[in-house]
């Protein structure tokens, strides 16, 4: 098996657990805040326990890393906390469907970070997709929780394209685990002082489900997605991961009985048949290399 081959399979089980984790803020009856916090304070445990055991080497080269790591998890804070919140006020599907929109912040932020070029096919695919977020949002009007939901959505989506475009910076300086391991105990950390201003009462089902939010869907599947990036291009990634909504509104679908709406559903046909043929179209160029 090549390693671009390794990489894609690595992403597509990520993409998989990422998009039952969707489905988590629905289970839970938490504020968004909260939810994040128990996920990424389960995902730093979890992977605490793992680096302890293979006694990897943790410390940062240097103290602009250490900055840059810091950085990162501020940004995974925000961009989970704007994804479940996006979910909470709309639907599964409008949530996933305009987090989706991170393929087009990366296609324009890639070629600055890494002096690549820019390529029309790149350029027509993000057009595409946003020709099918304009269907999934109903109206202008932000009194609308759809449209809310949307506009929350595309900041989760724009600061996942920010993270993923640093993580492939950082991704061939430290081991995959080690970043997802600062990037969570740092997200953990920066919500924590917003926690305590948080009434609640925790039934022991809701501390299963962020176990389960935290150790499978978050800390194995952001292992996967940062490890998949030594590999394959964050825009091939990217591409890949916005296969995520499927997954999502498939589990919303069987779980939870939500069924989008027509105008949705074409809009996320169009975003989802771009997606296809675009990552056809890469892995055919993959193979050939």
């Amino acid at each position: 098996m090549t390693q671009k081959r390794h990489g894609l399979i690595e992403i597509h089980a990520a993409v998989l657990l990422f998009g039952l984790a969707g489905l988590f803020g629905k289970f839970l009856s938490l504020p968004a805040l909260v939810i994040v916090f128990g996920r990424t304070s389960f995902a730093a445990l979890a992977l605490s326990a793992i680096l302890f055991c293979s006694k990897t080497q943790i410390r940062t080269k240097s103290i602009q890393d250490f900055s840059v790591l810091i950085l990162l998890g501020i940004i995974l804070a925000i961009h989970w906390t704007t994804f479940f919140h996006a979910i909470q006020i709309s639907t599964v599907a409008v949530g996933l469907l305009t987090f989706s929109t991170f393929p087009v912040f990366v296609t324009f932020m890639e070629p600055y970070f890494f002096k690549e070029n820019l390529r029309r096919f790149d350029m027509l695919t993000a057009g595409s997709v946003v020709l099918g977020l304009i269907l999934v949002i109903p109206s202008l009007d932000f009194q609308n929780n759809i449209t809310q939901g949307a506009f929350w959505g595309i900041i989760s989506g724009f600061t996942f394209a920010v993270l993923s475009i640093l993580n492939r910076k950082y991704v061939s300086t430290y081991p995959s685990m080690v970043i997802a391991w600062y990037q969570n105990w740092i997200a953990t950390l920066t919500l924590l002082p917003f926690v305590f201003f948080e009434d609640l009462t925790l039934q022991a089902t809701d501390f299963a489900l962020l176990a389960v939010l935290g150790i499978f869907c978050t800390a194995l599947a952001h292992v996967l997605f940062i490890k998949s990036l030594v590999h394959i291009k964050t825009q091939l990634a990217s591409i890949t991961a916005c296969l995520e909504p499927v997954y999502g509104i498939i589990f919303a679908f069987v779980l939870l009985d939500e069924i989008p709406t027509f105008r949705t559903i074409l809009g996320g046909c169009i975003i989802l048949g771009t997606i296809s043929i675009a990552s056809i179209k890469r892995h055919t160029h993959v193979i050939k290399r």
